[in-house]
């Protein structure tokens, strides 16, 4: 699961401007958090968004393969297309895939320290306890 989830996010969060993509940044130990602390519907919804945008490429830039055997730019009109795409159930899959993307590229130091933002204190450990 691990892995489709970090090939489907990577294209939506690439490296630009001097910010750092979401593969430069933690996303293994976010992942891991994730997956401990979401609803078991935000982990299958997110496993879903990563298998629409693996298996749909054939859909939106005509080519019958995964989306990780993709080059560079035809991955990155996918992703483009795949979020803009005419069926509202696929674009609302594949939004909730980027939002979570987001959440760990838009809370990392490094990313607000890119963007002249304090980096959020450290979740206490015990959150759901208390």
């Amino acid at each position: 699961m691990r892995w489709l989830v970090k090939q489907a996010l990577v294209p939506f969060f690439p490296e630009s401007d001097g910010l750092p993509g979401i593969a430069a940044l933690d996303l293994d130990g976010f992942l891991d958090r994730y997956q401990r602390e979401a609803a078991p519907l935000m982990r299958l919804g997110v496993l879903l968004g990563a298998v629409v945008f693996t298996v749909t490429p054939l859909f939106t830039v005509y080519r019958p393969v995964p989306s990780f055997w993709l080059s560079a730019d035809t991955l990155d009109r996918h992703a483009d297309r795949i979020s803009s795409h005419p069926i509202y159930l696929v674009r609302q899959v594949v939004f909730l895939l980027k939002m979570v993307g987001g959440l760990c590229w838009g809370q990392h130091a490094a990313t607000r320290e890119k963007l002249a933002l304090e980096p959020y204190p450290a979740d206490p450990p015990k959150w759901r306890t208390t």
